[in-house]
């Protein structure tokens, strides 16, 4: 009889419905970290707000996702794995339709059903890859973790694209009429999820070992209030600059502390709230800041890359989408494939070709001008998105093997925490500088009467530099995560075959 068939309990059940199911939800939920990206000329105007302002539902998304994270392990030893899909996809729904329902007078409103979405997406996506590591064995972790790239790569790809498709014009979707509006977009999903809710009663099983575990509530208000006050000071550059003390210097200061007196006090108790002992194993430390640095430079490019393509090249919502979507799908295609190369050729040589195809993919972003051709940043999209998956899911992978089984959920949770802190930091850091050297170079307000056509340039010049610079410091996420991954081992035996 085939243990992977088994539960907890001894009983037996399908795995791949199970796992059908939970790759489709996940990838519903994380479909919303992203697709803001084609959507924010469309929030600026029918909320009437800045981009900065605009910006701030994806930063406080990832805001609530990073400090979600770290008590992911927590949920995932305590509670059933029925059961915690169960209540967040129950979160994850209501946060969709918060968002769909929020008046345009209010944009708050849409900002709490954001953050929602993101305590549902924190629960869900560790959970997958927990979930992975307890019922494939070892010798498939590659594969198996191809498919969850699937969902962690291709959704945040593919996000933007879905967005642009929803917003231009209306579609009929089994026999439902979508209409081209903002709000659509978190109608499909809620469709989707509304169905695999249902599904779960039946196919999702109890998998993961549980066991009691006395919740540390002073462990719990630290780890929120350290990463919530780093985060949060992230999320405020954008609006009030980095030399702002009161709402960025300080919380990001006095997070890195109150981080720092958490992360102290885990290493110290005998049982921890997250399990921070993992980054002692030094290849786990390694794929985790190769990984962090690779999801950088993914979401730095994905996030400003729609904005260029609307306000710079002046496309539709529907066309910028399309412009990214070969690469998206490029994403897919290739994650599974390096999942069962990695299986054969290792770690280190993948993500190093990965990292080479991701530099050079993104050198010409430096370049990019008003007249640049869609055909030629769909094929340099494309050739970053295969570099992205080439790199990323090894790194997932390597980094789960080298734990001990008992380790998965700490290491996991430990290993997204980076991932989601990173997203968050990259995405606040590049819109505040975009936003910084339009705000420096763009020509005053009263040419605009005076020769408004000369405005117009100069006003496109300036955008221009912003969205160069921002493509540089995402290129140089992909230089340094080339050089880390050079201290990488490969390791012929890891922890969970040996056991």
């Amino acid at each position: 009889m085939n243990s992977q068939t088994i539960d907890i309990h001894g009983k037996k059940y399908n795995r791949t419905l199970m796992i059908a199911v939970i790759l489709v939800a996940t990838f519903a939920g994380m479909l919303m970290q992203t697709s803001l990206g084609t959507m924010l000329p469309t929030l600026m105007r029918e909320f009437d707000i800045t981009m900065a302002t605009a910006q701030t539902a994806t930063t406080w998304f990832l805001l609530a996702n990073g400090i979600m994270i770290p008590v992911s392990a927590y949920l995932a030893t305590k509670f059933s794995t029925k059961r915690l899909y169960l209540v967040a996809y129950l979160l994850l729904f209501a946060g969709m339709f918060l968002a769909y329902t929020a008046p345009t007078s209010n944009y708050n409103i849409f900002i709490i059903g954001r953050m929602l979405q993101a305590v549902a997406v924190g629960i869900t996506m560790p959970l997958m890859q927990v979930v992975m590591v307890n019922v494939f064995p070892p010798q498939k972790m590659g594969a198996a973790m191809g498919l969850s790239g699937i969902v962690m790569g291709l959704a945040p790809a593919i996000g933007p694209t879905f967005a642009g498709w929803i917003i231009d014009k209306d579609h009929i979707i089994l026999g439902l009429t979508l209409s081209s509006s903002w709000r659509t977009v978190f109608m499909l999903p809620m469709i989707i999820l509304g169905i695999a809710f249902v599904a779960a009663f039946f196919v999702i099983k109890d998998v993961v070992p549980n066991k009691e575990v006395t919740l540390d509530f002073l462990s719990l208000f630290e780890s929120i209030l350290g990463f919530g006050l780093f985060l949060w000071g992230f999320t405020n550059v954008a609006s009030d600059g980095w030399g702002n003390v009161p709402n960025v210097l300080l919380p990001i200061g006095l997070g890195i502390v109150v981080i720092g007196i958490f992360a102290r006090r885990q290493l110290k108790m005998e049982k921890p709230f997250l399990d921070l002992s993992v980054f002692k194993i030094k290849q786990f430390t390694l794929t985790t800041a190769s990984l962090a640095l690779v999801t950088m430079a993914m979401m730095g490019v994905e996030m400003m890359l729609p904005m260029y393509l609307q306000s710079v090249r002046g496309l539709s919502a529907f066309n910028a989408g399309l412009v990214l979507l070969p690469g998206a799908l490029m994403m897919g295609i290739v994650s599974p494939i390096a999942g069962r190369a990695y299986d054969k050729v290792g770690v280190k040589r993948l993500v190093g070709l990965g990292m080479v195809i991701l530099g050079l993919g993104t050198v010409p972003f430096l370049f990019f001008g008003v007249e640049t051709p869609e055909h030629y940043v769909t094929l340099l999209y494309g050739m970053r998105m295969v570099g992205v998956a080439l790199a990323m899911m090894p790194l997932t992978a390597s980094a789960m093997k080298v734990l001990p089984k008992e380790e998965i959920a700490h290491g996991t949770a430990a290993n997204s925490t980076a991932r989601q802190i990173s997203s968050s930091v990259v995405v606040a850091l590049l819109s505040s500088v975009t936003q910084n050297i339009i705000n420096n170079h763009q020509p005053v307000a009263s040419l605009q009467k005076i020769n408004p056509l000369q405005y117009a340039d100069k006003m496109l010049t300036a955008s221009l530099d912003g969205f160069h610079v921002s493509f540089a410091i995402g290129l140089s996420f992909a230089v340094v995560g080339f050089v880390v991954i050079q201290f990488l081992g490969e390791h012929k035996k890891t922890q969970l075959e040996a056991r």
